[in-house]
């Protein structure tokens, strides 16, 4: 039986070693003699003290009170932390605003320290802290403001430093070091993937710095700082990794957006003219129109028509140009006819006012002999990641960082399927000899729980599987799984709701479900179109509520 990591009260300690170990095995060339030296400085720390500092680090915040760090493993706190003083990564007289002193401490405590210049003892602390806000235009350690309290305050220093640790390890600054303890727990379970020595995101001092730099930029946008002023810088900043270059053009991109809803419509052309993101030409041709550039917008709308980037933009085309060919005086055009398609109609009573109008449908229309499941985007994205499996999870340079890792990086970029042709075509030979019921049933069992882009776990059952793969013509299964890799991005979603099967005849129909006062949106009537057009069986159920009593 293996041992829990978590049945050593230390789990957090080896984890924290585990991440320095890879750092220095597999980063020694991109760690700065800062950060080199922190490595080799904590591995000489007593446990006690190694346990406290990474506890600190853990925890959110930099600053912590005495009297509120209570570990048993680690003991007394006071011997631990005096070597954290000496190395400077924790200091006790670091200077406090009053506002940061506000956050350390409870009202009663504030009432203690200064209560003499409160005059509303009951008011709340924001009140406080507006009151008292004139009285202190200078910050002091938190002895010199509580001296009445018998507590000491420490202060963390490094917390930048292993900020910049955690996003070398993780490749990026959204996954914390709870990512081990969940991995640890069971809770969430990653593929193994051999790592080549090509596989990092981050392969230069450059590109840390390049991160970290579009970090601080996509923070400054978010707190309203002047917006040409972080145009101008991102743009400005030298990249040579295509990762960054793409984190750099959604940051633009978002910007450019952004602009739009405030109608600063020069800013955004200025940034979509030179953003690679995807969706920057249609937005640069919306905007266009926006201003009356008419001429403009339609001459670069029949360019984009000749070469679209995405299913997506072809259809806002075909509503863009024609508008744009009348306003501008030519001939309209006409429509392409939709094709038919079929049609539900019903009125049902509104059972349960709680569940969703899908689920009314599905109850509705469910029976033994065609049972009808919930499945909107789960089912044909999870028989694509279990038969794709290898192709998705292959250990190509510049797509797996480190160990816990839900899919590829580079998942969603425009060479993603073409760096993996020839995994993905054998994946698809499976449809064309019948493997691929066996390969799919089999991972279901084998890669349970495992952490997919693709694969809905929670929404999987044997039994919809067995009728899924009984029903599922593999021609069909080859249509989808085609779209899918040529968008990832748009066409994982806007699948129809419900699936219904009839088992004994192995057939099957898809079915999108609107109620009261809803319309289909895009990559619903893209996702509806595509099943016309290959013969799929397709329906689109409108329900009305039937009135209570009638």
């Amino acid at each position: 039986m293996t041992a829990n990591p978590l049945d050593d009260p230390f789990y957090y300690l080896n984890n924290f070693q585990r991440v320095l170990a890879w750092l220095a095995q597999r980063y020694a060339d991109v760690l700065s003699p800062e950060e080199q030296r922190f490595i080799d400085d904590f591995a000489t720390l007593p446990r006690a003290a190694q346990g406290l500092l990474v506890r600190m680090v853990m925890r959110k915040g930099s600053r912590f009170r005495h009297s509120k760090l209570h570990y048993p493993e680690i003991g007394d706190i006071g011997t631990a932390v005096e070597s954290l003083l000496t190395l400077g990564w924790v200091e006790e007289q670091a200077p406090l605003e009053l506002v940061e002193l506000f956050d350390v401490l409870l009202k009663a405590e504030i009432l203690q320290c200064l209560g003499h210049l409160i005059e509303q003892p009951k008011a709340k602390k924001t009140e406080w802290l507006q009151s008292l806000d004139g009285h202190f235009s200078q910050p002091q350690a938190f002895r010199a403001w509580c001296p009445q309290l018998e507590d000491r305050l420490y202060s963390l220093t490094i917390m930048n430093l292993c900020d910049r640790l955690r996003l070398m390890f993780f490749g990026n600054l959204y996954q914390d070091w709870s990512e081990f303890v969940l991995a640890d727990l069971g809770i969430f379970t990653y593929e193994t993937v051999e790592f080549s020595a090509e596989s990092r995101g981050l392969r230069s001092r450059e590109d840390v710095d390049a991160y970290l730099f579009l970090h601080q930029c996509q923070q400054r946008f978010e707190a309203g700082d002047p917006l040409e002023d972080i145009v101008a810088q991102v743009n400005a900043l030298a990249l040579d990794n295509p990762w960054l270059e793409r984190r750099r053009g959604k940051l633009l991109f978002q910007i450019g957006q952004h602009g739009e809803r405030i109608g600063d419509f020069t800013l955004a052309l200025c940034i979509y003219r030179g953003c690679s993101y995807p969706g920057a030409r249609l937005r640069m041709i919306r905007v266009l129109e926006r201003i009356g550039e008419y001429a403009l917008a339609l001459e670069l709308g029949e360019a984009a028509v000749q070469s679209p980037q995405s299913a997506a933009e072809t259809q806002a085309l075909l509503r863009i140009v024609p508008r744009l060919r009348r306003k501008l005086g030519g001939p309209p055009v006409p429509r392409a006819m939709a094709r038919e398609m079929e049609r539900l109609d019903l009125q049902l009573p509104r059972v349960d006012p709680a569940l969703s109008v899908e689920y009314h449908v599905q109850a509705h229309l469910h029976d033994e002999a065609a049972p009808v499941h919930y499945v909107e985007n789960s089912l044909i994205n999870s028989l694509f990641g279990l038969l794709c499996w290898p192709a998705i999870f292959a250990p190509l340079p510049g797509a797996f960082f480190h160990p816990f890792q839900r899919g590829p990086v580079d998942l969603l970029s425009e060479d993603f399927h073409a760096r993996r042709a020839d995994l993905f075509a054998a994946c698809f030979a499976e449809l064309d000899d019948g493997r691929y019921r066996d390969t799919i049933g089999r991972r279901f069992v084998e890669k349970w729980g495992v952490q997919s882009p693709f694969v809905f776990w929670g929404a999987l059952s044997e039994e919809l599987l067995n009728q899924a793969l009984a029903c599922l013509p593999a021609e069909h299964l080859k249509h989808w799984f085609s779209r899918l890799l040529l968008d990832i991005k748009a066409n994982r979603a806007g699948m129809p709701d419900l699936i219904q099967f009839w088992p004994q005849h192995k057939t099957y129909r898809m079915i999108e479900v609107k109620g009261p006062g809803d319309r289909l949106q895009d990559n619903q009537l893209r996702w509806l179109e595509f099943c016309q057009e290959h013969q799929m069986p397709v329906a689109v159920c409108y329900v009305q509520w039937a009135e209570q009593g009638a």
